[in-house]
């Protein structure tokens, strides 16, 4: 027979309060809400032990308690045990029995054996209840999940009622098939910075590393885990959370503000480093850029630098090589264009990890299928890991709940799973929290313990769940209009487009063509952060964009507003780029005339320009004036080595002048003198030679 315990304590508010703080439901029900229920009194179930009984005799005891939250004085109270020897068939109805709220539902109970009087409630007081069963009491044959519930009830109406789960698991023949666990967790958050210097756009990361924050609870739960949780990085967030080890400075609207060197960063790297040295670590692109928006909006170049920065950014600030060949898309969301564009990066993603409705079963089944499944994309197969639903919600209750409800709801949905007819070979199913979850480090880490003890379940790492030889037939990825419309919009990203597209010329025109400079920054205002924080987003798209022309403005023609002067109608005028860069930079000037009736440019730079860091060079143009004594324009701009144009294009003034031919007259003028002066000295000479000659030969005759 069911044994009810004597009714422990029925005392006013203010002389229960330190028991009111020791039977209110868990701290993990803080963080997801208060108790929901609006009814004059609330019925919390505190514990189940065992929460698994496993044999007919085991004597599984009930506690909790019962307040009154009427704000009136109330008698004829009875509290009862509810249950039925009825178990669960599948998991829909295990989903609609929780969210039932009609006292009609409630189990039934057998005899008056499982019921208890309690004394005369005050206002805002609370009793003590507890109750003893066994399997066989309860009506408990064979394995199953059987619903649970305690109830409060005035004159033999129901008031207010706590609904759970009671697995019973006896040994079976044959043995259940254990199923494959793999558990993802983020750690991924909002860009901080604009570009890569200390000059943070918010301070809230400082507030999520320490004390409560969302940040230093994840770190909680790192330590915590078993070693085959997958973890997801953003190495956007490490490397803002690595800035903070130095001094840096905040912008805020009255002007920018100096922080110190934040110590707690420094620590929760190194607690993070240290928790996770044996774990799987995957590095998501860097800051998480909206990969299916960019392939909407022709960036197809960004996902596959983001994997590359986010390989060598994870490597460097955890000290370890990590993963970038599986994806988790924002929201688990992708369609085909995105698939495509993830595999034929440098590094191929070979797997996915989704959203349930992104990849559903077709047609629907009964049971639960294998998460895993294959995907056809450009660049071959990929694996589709499928995150179960309502498992996934378990580690981040939306609504109010204790870490008993929970961890029974758990172990209920996995043993029904395990349980579910005609499914005899082990499956794989997956866990994956939203990514930007604010966990409960309680919560998670009892849960995550829980799965690590079930009979029925084996914790793996995410890239050991592999597709069967048989899987479930799934419909292809599942991308609505509404999953398209909360993508960062094409009026968000077009002047992203505009500042990516100048910032590859500051690396193209470097000399050692290193990759830009303004890689990361770019990277940050693709961040699906974004989505629903587009204001934040083109603030951060503003700076990044005055930093890349304030970049490109280092390279200009010397004295632009200074007319060049050309001696004559034809010459060559010299050019001069100044580089303000410490870097040596390459590059070709490309020089047209504005009016080519007034003056002809016949200039081919054959080979590039190289100016040493802080230094200046020049070009000589041969041009051809067709008047002399005025003034032409030509319109200079600086191209790289590819022939994109490098910055805005200069107008110069080029003057003519006169001098030439006056030079021209006055050489010739000069040469004709000369000439004849040359021809009167020879006809001069000729004619003395005569005389000579003729005055030798008459002195002869003499002779």
């Amino acid at each position: 027979m069911i044994r009810k315990a004597t009714l422990l304590a029925v005392l006013s508010a203010a002389l229960l309060a330190p028991t009111v703080v020791a039977a209110a439901p868990d701290p993990a029900a803080a963080k997801t809400g208060t108790q929901a229920s609006r009814l004059p009194f609330t019925v919390t179930i505190t514990s189940i032990s065992p929460d698994v009984p496993k044999s007919m005799t085991d004597v599984i005891k009930f506690t909790g308690t019962v307040r009154n939250d009427s704000g009136a004085p109330q008698t004829g109270l009875r509290v009862r045990l509810r249950y039925t020897q009825q178990r669960f068939t599948d998991r829909a109805l295990m989903a609609a029995y929780q969210t039932d709220q009609n006292p009609a539902t409630l189990p039934a109970t057998p005899s008056d054996s499982s019921a208890m009087d309690l004394e005369p409630l005050a206002p805002g007081a609370q009793a003590r209840w507890e109750f003893t069963a066994t399997p066989v009491q309860m009506g408990m044959r064979t394995f199953g999940v059987y619903p649970i519930a305690v109830d409060v009830s005035q004159y033999r109406v129901s008031l207010a009622a706590q609904r759970t789960y009671l697995t019973y698991a006896p040994p079976t023949q044959p043995k259940l098939p254990s199923n494959k666990l793999a558990v993802a967790l983020p750690v991924i958050d909002q860009p901080h910075r604009a570009t890569d210097g200390n000059r943070f756009v918010d301070d809230k990361l400082s507030q999520a590393i320490t004390g409560k924050g969302r940040l230093a609870d994840l770190a909680l739960i790192a330590q915590a885990a078993p070693k085959q949780v997958t973890w997801f990085f953003d190495p956007a967030l490490l490397d803002d959370v690595s800035t903070m080890r130095e001094a840096y400075k905040v912008k805020t609207k009255h002007g920018d503000e100096d922080r110190p060197a934040n110590a707690a960063a420094g620590q929760w790297l190194t607690t993070m480093s240290t928790a996770l040295a044996a774990s799987p670590v995957v590095a998501v692109p860097y800051a998480d850029p909206d990969v299916a928006a960019l392939a909407h909006q022709g960036l197809d170049a960004l996902p596959n630098r983001a994997i590359q920065l986010s390989a060598q950014k994870g490597k460097a600030l955890l000290n370890r090589d990590v993963k970038t060949n599986i994806n988790w898309p924002p929201a688990g969301l992708l369609d085909p264009d995105a698939l495509d564009l993830l595999s034929v990066a440098d590094t191929k993603v070979d797997t996915v990890l989704l959203n349930s409705t992104n990849l559903p079963p077709q047609p629907p089944v009964a049971f639960t299928p294998d998460a895993a499944a294959t995907l056809d994309s450009v660049n071959g197969p990929v694996t589709a890991l499928v995150a179960d639903a309502e498992l996934s919600r378990l580690f981040e209750p939306t609504t109010s709940t204790s870490m008993l409800l929970s961890t029974q709801r758990f172990i209920a949905e996995t043993a029904m799973i395990a349980a579910e007819p005609g499914q005899t070979r082990p499956r794989s199913l997956v866990v994956a929290p939203s990514r930007h979850w604010d966990p409960n480090p309680k919560l998670v880490t009892g849960l995550l313990k829980t799965a690590d003890r079930l009979p029925w379940l084996e914790l793996t790492p995410l890239e050991s769940v592999k597709p069967g030889k048989a899987p479930v037939p799934r419909a292809g990825l599942t991308y609505s209009q509404e999953n398209r419309k909360e993508e960062l919009s094409e009026k968000y990203l077009t002047p992203v487009k505009d500042v990516s597209s100048k910032a590859q010329l500051t690396a193209l025109i470097t000399a050692t063509r290193t990759p830009s400079a303004f890689d990361a920054a770019v990277l940050r205002l693709t961040s699906s952060a974004w989505r629903n924080r587009t204001r934040v987003g083109r603030s951060v798209t503003k700076q990044v964009t005055t930093a890349v022309s304030d970049q490109i403005d280092q390279i200009e023609i010397s004295g632009p507003d200074r007319p060049r002067t050309m001696a004559g109608s034809n010459g060559v005028v010299p050019i001069s780029v100044r580089n303000l860069l410490k870097v040596p930079v390459t590059l070709y000037i490309d020089v047209k005339s504005n009016n080519r009736k007034l003056l002809q440019v016949n200039f081919q730079q054959e080979q590039p320009l190289t100016i040493g860091p802080e230094q200046s060079g020049t070009v000589k143009v041969p041009m051809n004036a067709s008047i002399s004594g005025g003034d032409a324009t030509v319109t200079v701009q600086l191209k790289t080595a590819d022939g994109q144009p490098y910055g805005k294009p200069q107008r110069l003034t080029i003057r003519t002048t006169g001098y030439t031919g006056i030079a021209l007259v006055i050489v010739g003028a000069a040469l004709t003198v000369m000439l004849a002066a040359v021809v009167t000295r020879i006809l001069r000479r000729r004619s003395e030679r005569k005389v000579a000659r003729a005055v030798k030969n008459r002195e002869s005759e003499t002779v």
